[in-house]
């Protein structure tokens, strides 16, 4: 058994690269010899979301609190609340945030395939966002 404390993990911020505006992931477990699942709680602020991207094994998202959007690509931007579960696919383009006016956080569960949990692409550009 394990247990990983409250703390024990710092905060980071989400890298300019991957996410507009300001956004905190806070680790909640990693990878392990025997399993390809790590964990993480993401913090987006009004406004802030990810770029573009793919995961090789898909995606869950848990919303914890707050007002979000999630899009795939060539979908509707959809709203999502606490308790909500979204799934990506495996290679399905999306990106996730919090709406333009409400903070959104969510539970992020990815596995790695090959040494890979995601591939980062384009950001989204403003007028994507905008619904």
């Amino acid at each position: 058994m394990e247990i990983i404390r409250n703390g024990a993990q710092p905060s980071v911020k989400g890298p300019d690269d991957w996410f507009t505006g300001a956004v905190r992931i806070d680790p909640l477990f990693s990878k392990k010899e025997a399993t390809k699942a790590a964990g993480a709680l993401v913090t987006f602020e009004p406004g802030a979301r990810t770029a573009w991207h793919t995961h090789p094994a898909g995606q869950t998202l848990i919303v914890q609190s707050g007002l979000g959007w999630v899009q795939r690509e060539g979908g509707p931007i959809e709203e999502i609340r606490p308790g909500d579960v979204v799934w990506f696919a495996p290679d399905e383009k999306h990106w996730h945030g919090a709406s333009p006016t409400k903070a959104m956080s969510h539970i992020a569960i990815q596995e790695e395939v090959d040494g890979k949990v995601v591939d980062w692409m384009e950001q989204v550009s403003e007028a994507q966002y905008a619904r």
